[in-house]
Order: structure tokens, then C-alpha cells, then sequence
């Protein structure tokens, strides 16, 4: 008997209600149990949609949210992906349903090691996941199409910027970190041009070298609309 309280029905029941409507992303939810991405002490909160505790002051993305800014993304199948922060593997699985490949970069070690086992006992081979300062970016795989920021910045990082192919599109949370405006950029031929707000949230800061300095990092509850 399954343990686990509730099934990928109720999310994706729950993300259609917050408006998503790209049936593929629902079927990639459908399909892509979040119980293997949660820890265990969470399991109870897997199919719901709020974001899990992971330990090291981090949360995942709540579901809805992280639908809004794939969706945002508006990803067809053909897309080299650039995720920036693993978490522990779910939004990252997604991504990688839904395109051609991935390139996560998760700043923990330990978070990236748990999310690395994640995507493996789910058979999700289109991935590769590095340990390193995501506000670079990973510039020996760019450009990408398509990018997506797990962590909030005033601005987007140059590096990152440069990195999306003309034509692609990134999404990042802008503010301060805590109170957000998740925002879609395209990239034209001058730079990226701000195409829509995504929603509000609340996001951990983006730390690195082109985020915030480590000192300032440590904010909890993060991810949440």
C-alpha cells in the first residue's frame, strides 16, 4: 500500500486551478512523482502544493510556482536548458521531460548529491548537474535556450544574460530576496527585453560571485507564492 498521503492527480488538480494550462507540463507533473524528490520527513506534504523544507535553510519551489515559470519558458521539446539551483531534483526532472537537455547547477554539495540520486532512481538521464556558483551561469555549455533562476536578484546577472541564445528566453525572480516579481525575459539582438511578470514570490537570494555575497546569504522560506 502506498504510504504516501495523496497522488500526482492532486497537483496536478492543484496547478490547474493556479491557471496552468500547457498540457504537456501537466502531463510531466502526472508523470514525475514528487514523492521521489522530497525528503522523507516531508512525504506527507509531497503532492500538495507547498514548498518542502531540504535542509541548510532551503525550501523547493512550491509546485504551482515552479509550473508558472517553466510554462514561462514556453518549452517545446528541442531546448538546451540551463537551470540554476538543483534543489533536490523535481523542477529539474520537469525541465527535463519537457526538453531536449539540461544543465542544472546546484552551489550544495550535499543538496546536489541527493538531488543527482533523485533523478537517477527516477531513470531521468538528460541531465547534468554540477556543483558551482549558478550567477555565472556554466558558459562552456552555452548558449542555451532557454533559463531558469531559482533565486532572487535585483537584476539579472550579466553572465547570465549572455548566456541565452537569441530568441531564448529566461525567467528569474527580481527583487531583493523575499518579496519578488518573477519576471519573463526575451533575448534580442541589444540584450534581454522584459516580456512579461510571471506572478509574485518569495525567493531565497541568489548568492555568488554576480548575486549577493555569501555574508549576506541565510534567509529562510524561500520559493513560496
Amino acid at each position: 500500500m502506498n504510504s504516501v498521503p495523496g497522488e500526482p492527480d492532486d497537483l496536478v488538480r492543484a496547478l490547474t486551478a493556479a491557471g496552468i494550462g500547457d498540457e504537456r507540463l501537466l502531463e510531466a507533473v502526472r508523470t514525475t512523482p514528487r514523492a521521489g524528490f522530497v525528503p522523507a520527513d516531508q512525504l506527507a506534504a509531497a503532492y500538495r502544493d507547498v514548498p518542502v523544507a531540504i535542509g541548510q535553510g532551503q525550501v523547493t519551489t512550491q509546485p504551482s510556482l515552479s509550473a508558472m515559470m517553466i510554462e514561462g519558458l514556453g518549452l517545446d521539446g528541442s531546448e538546451h536548458v540551463l537551470e540554476v539551483g538543483t534543489g533536490l531534483g523535481f523542477q529539474t526532472a520537469l525541465l527535463a521531460r519537457l526538453a531536449a537537455d539540461v544543465l542544472s547547477i546546484e552551489m550544495r554539495p550535499d543538496i546536489a548529491r541527493q538531488a543527482r540520486a533523485n533523478l537517477a532512481r527516477q531513470g531521468v538521464r538528460n541531465v547534468e548537474l554540477r556543483v558551482g556558483d549558478g550567477s555565472g551561469g556554466v558558459p562552456d555549455r552555452a548558449p542555451y535556450d532557454a533559463v531558469l533562476v531559482s533565486a532572487a536578484f535585483p537584476e539579472v546577472p550579466a553572465p547570465l544574460a549572455a548566456q541565452v541564445r537569441p530568441g531564448g528566453r529566461l525567467v528569474q525572480p527580481i527583487g531583493p530576496g523575499g518579496h519578488e516579481q518573477v519576471v519573463c525575459f526575451g533575448r534580442t539582438a541589444s540584450g534581454l527585453a522584459r516580456l512579461r511578470v510571471l506572478t509574485s514570490a518569495c525567493f531565497v537570494r541568489l548568492q555568488g560571485r554576480y548575486g549577493f555575497p555569501p555574508e549576506e546569504f541565510g534567509q529562510e522560506g524561500a520559493g513560496l507564492r
